[in-house]
């Protein structure tokens, strides 16, 4: 086994793979950006390294910074955890260069399944069934429209080959769409992932998004643990997961073929370490009103975002087996040693405003305050006065609940968000309090509806701040214990100081101080407002990013909900849309442009306006 390990990331998936270090007896090494200097990661960590300022390819996906921190900390293995360079082959083959162990499978393995065209070629040879559609890469759009019209018919998904968590994803319902969703497709994959190779499948209609979790050891031993239910998404992103699938999905058999399939498509690549196969289930209805079909979708080759909902269900600690799986050892069960019991069901807490088409909405943590009880657990890396920042995504915690059965988790899971506090923020709390109490979660649909329904969405809209209570606000006291973060030649270390306040508790998160003098806390409910820059005209942005694309010029004329401009922020595109009908008579943005949350994005004119 490892003596110590590098953790390559940051946020709640580096701090639940310290606590499995720490259970393991291996110490741990972590690695920041500037920016997060006072993260809960770099805290629990054994050791922590600065990677420096700047964006995360500067960082965080600095494969050389990386290996260095590494080096120098005497770390014997690196565990990516999820996104940033946890699916990259480079970065696996330059650890096993260096003489590092990547805990995760080898580059050969990523390799072939980053590719979704290659994925798809190898899975149809090993016999996993694939969506209908290619298996090679479309050249042009006039390609894509010859091979739809012939092959596969409308309407078609068009995907980046190099693709995940729905970046790189369009669907054309028509022709006339093609083009537009190709060149979209195209230019996502060569944003996201340096490849704008695009391949065309099936487009199924409201599937479900069901998925197996498998763990491989270097000794030819490979396991499924069940299946997630992934189906409650938002823009091709997961919000919601559980486990198992609603029973009417997913009965004994069925669950024991989607098992062999991710079995099989693991020991295709000879895959070690946890992984995950995902796949589209066609059944609609419950029960279902056809035969259901199950396919191969990809395969991510990493620890989930979800992998939690599954070891509430089967008692097994899925970061831990991957890590001594790495370590050459054997893994610690067997096929029939694995028993789903109960039900498990995952919220993603992130700051986004589901009123405003899940807008991210990045800011300063106020009060905060996790739920506790029997069967709730809690995975996060941030604390009171911790920043979500609009550098990286905009999760916050993962909310995991398990139940005995379904109905039982969903109270449970009600519960836990009732008790959930976080100020300051704009969260998907009142969202998925929402969408759970709904009759299409009780009854096991996708609820895609809803997701997509602008007019139940904004009756998610946050309450409008309160007003300061003066009389309740607190004196500091003369001295205090302040923890301080001192850096020599880029390693961190924790200096305490005993005194008078030298920061507030914003500060002290933002510099990497531990416990900050007693303040103030925000009331319940209070959130700082966005500032609009003008009247009911003028259409403000209701995030802060870069403007991506603009789609329309000044003096344009433009119905009410047209596309006007594109936003990138915390990794996803966001659509803005025209509040209004009317003339453009200001667009005071441009294409590439940093803009902030309440910035001014266009002012509308309605023709019977003067």
């Amino acid at each position: 086994m490892f003596e110590k390990v590098l953790v390559a990331n940051r946020g709640e998936i580096a701090v639940r793979i310290v606590r499995a270090l720490d259970e393991l007896g291996i110490a741990s090494v972590a690695v920041y950006s500037e920016i997060d200097r006072g993260a809960s990661h770099v805290r629990r960590a054994g050791e922590a390294y600065n990677l420096g300022e700047g964006p995360a390819a500067e960082n965080y996906l600095s494969i050389e910074k990386i290996l260095d921190v590494a080096r120098r900390s005497g770390a014997e293995a690196i565990h990516p955890g999820y996104g940033f360079l946890a699916e990259n082959a480079p970065f696996a083959q330059a650890c096993e260069d260096a003489g590092i162990v990547f805990i995760g499978p080898p580059a050969s393995a990523i390799e072939a399944m980053g590719s979704k065209t290659r994925a798809r070629e190898l899975m149809q040879h090993a016999g996993v069934p694939i969506v209908p559609g290619t298996t090679e890469p479309v050249a042009s759009a006039a390609e894509a429209l010859e091979i739809v019209e012939q092959q596969i018919g409308f309407p078609v998904a068009v995907k980046a080959a190099g693709g995940g968590g729905g970046k790189g994803f369009r669907v054309a319902l028509s022709a006339e769409e093609l083009e537009g969703a190709f060149e979209g497709s195209s230019r996502e994959g060569e944003k996201f992932f340096s490849d704008p190779t695009v391949y065309l499948e099936r487009y199924l209609h409201d599937p479900r998004h069901v998925e197996v979790q498998v763990l491989a050891d270097r000794h030819g031993n490979v396991i499924h643990l069940g299946e997630r239910d992934c189906s409650i998404q938002r823009r091709h992103q997961k919000v919601i997961e559980e486990s198992p699938a609603p029973e009417w999905v997913v009965d004994p058999e069925m669950r024991a073929r989607i098992g062999e399939i991710g079995v099989n498509a693991a020991r295709a690549v000879d895959y070690v370490g946890a992984g995950t196969i995902e796949g589209l289930f066609s059944a609609t209805g419950s029960p279902p009103t056809a035969e259901p079909e199950y396919f191969f979708l990809e395969m991510n080759t990493r620890v989930q975002v979800e992998h939690c909902v599954t070891e509430m269900t089967t008692g097994i600690d899925i970061v831990k087996e991957g890590i001594r799986a790495a370590a050459g050892e054997e893994l610690a069960y067997r096929q029939e040693d694995v028993v789903l019991r109960g039900h498990a069901i995952e919220c993603r807490i992130n700051a986004e405003d589901a009123s405003k088409s899940f807008a991210p909405a990045p800011g300063r943590i106020g009060r905060y305050r996790e739920p506790a009880g029997p069967g709730v657990r809690v995975d996060s890396g941030v604390e009171e006065g911790g920043e979500v920042s609009p550098m990286y995504d905009p999760m916050v915690a993962k909310l995991i609940v398990w139940d005995a059965d379904r109905e039982q988790a969903t109270r449970r899971m009600l519960r836990a968000l009732g008790e959930f506090e976080i100020e300051g923020l704009k969260t998907l709390i009142p969202f998925h309090q929402a969408l759970l109490a709904t009759d299409q979660w009780a009854r096991g649909e996708t609820c895609r509806d809803l997701l997509e329904d602008k007019k139940w969405l904004k009756t998610l809209a946050f309450p409008a701040p309160a007003a300061p209570d003066a009389a309740a606000a607190e004196d500091e006291p003369a001295k205090v214990e302040q923890t301080y973060a001192v850096e020599v030649s880029g390693r961190r270390f924790d200096v305490r100081v005993v005194g008078p306040p030298l920061a507030t508790g914003a500060d002290a998160a933002r510099n990497g101080s531990g416990p900050a003098t007693p303040r103030k806390a925000p009331r319940r409910g209070e959130r700082k407002a966005a500032t609009s820059s003008g009247g009911p005209d003028t259409l403000p942005s209701p995030l802060q990013g870069n403007m991506w694309k603009v789609l329309v010029k000044q003096g344009d004329t433009v119905e009410e909900g047209q596309l006007l401009c594109i936003i990138e922020a915390m990794k996803m595109e966001n659509e803005i849309t025209a509040h209004k009908s009317g003339t453009i008579v200001e667009l005071p943005i441009s294409e590439g442009a940093p803009i902030q949350a309440g910035a001014p994005i266009a002012t509308i004119k309605s023709a019977d306006e003067s």
